[in-house]
């Protein structure tokens, strides 16, 4: 069976530190596939600024070099909010599936929409965040030892990214070279995206 990993998130937009610890799972955790996740509409975060259409080509720009990254435009395609188990209950099931997050979302994961069932139907697999501890919350750590399941370390030096203050830097005129893959500056100039 494939193993595949699955990444997560806005990608408002994506950037470096994204396709870094994509890059970082498909080897430390020897992966056959990275796919990132565009959510439609996240139900714990405020509305995007760039358009569903907007962050899947800029994901594709981003990966468009890499072998083994791969968009799953699954969660745009769907109308309402977008729940992580009801991704996980649509994927086809002739894989094995591991969840990446960073360390900051482990700790209020067990606020997740039916956090038990997704823990039931894949691994997860935490990158380090500064601040962020990589101990599991006492019911995710519950949850995991009744399962057999092991929360897998991924071996990723973090980075001082982060799409909002991305975002920021573009409404101000401020350079993000160090921070984006250059063709998604271009897509981004281009759309004239992120200015107010």
């Amino acid at each position: 069976m494939k193993k595949i990993g699955l990444l997560g998130g806005s990608f408002d937009p994506v950037h470096l530190a994204h396709l870094a610890l994509a890059r970082s799972a498909l080897d430390g955790l020897g992966l056959d596939q990275v796919q990132l996740l565009p959510a439609g509409q996240p139900w714990q975060r405020s509305p995007l600024q760039a358009s569903p259409e907007q962050r899947c080509d800029m994901i594709r720009l981003a990966i468009a070099a890499t072998p083994g990254l791969a968009l799953n435009d699954m969660e745009v395609e769907r109308d309402g909010p977008t729940y992580t188990v009801e991704t996980l209950r649509a994927l086809p099931p002739d894989a094995d599936y591991v969840w990446l997050l960073g360390a900051d979302q482990l700790a209020n994961f067990c606020t997740w929409h039916a956090w038990e069932e997704i823990v039931s139907r894949v691994g997860l697999a935490v990158a380090t965040r500064p601040g962020s501890s990589l101990t599991p919350p006492p019911d995710l750590a519950a949850a995991l030892a009744r399962l057999g399941h092991q929360l897998q370390q991924l071996p990723f030096s973090d980075m001082p990214v982060s799409a909002s203050e991305i975002r920021r830097r573009l409404a101000q005129d401020m350079p993000v070279d160090d921070q984006l893959p250059q063709p998604v500056i271009e897509y981004i100039r281009t759309h004239h995206l992120y200015h107010d």
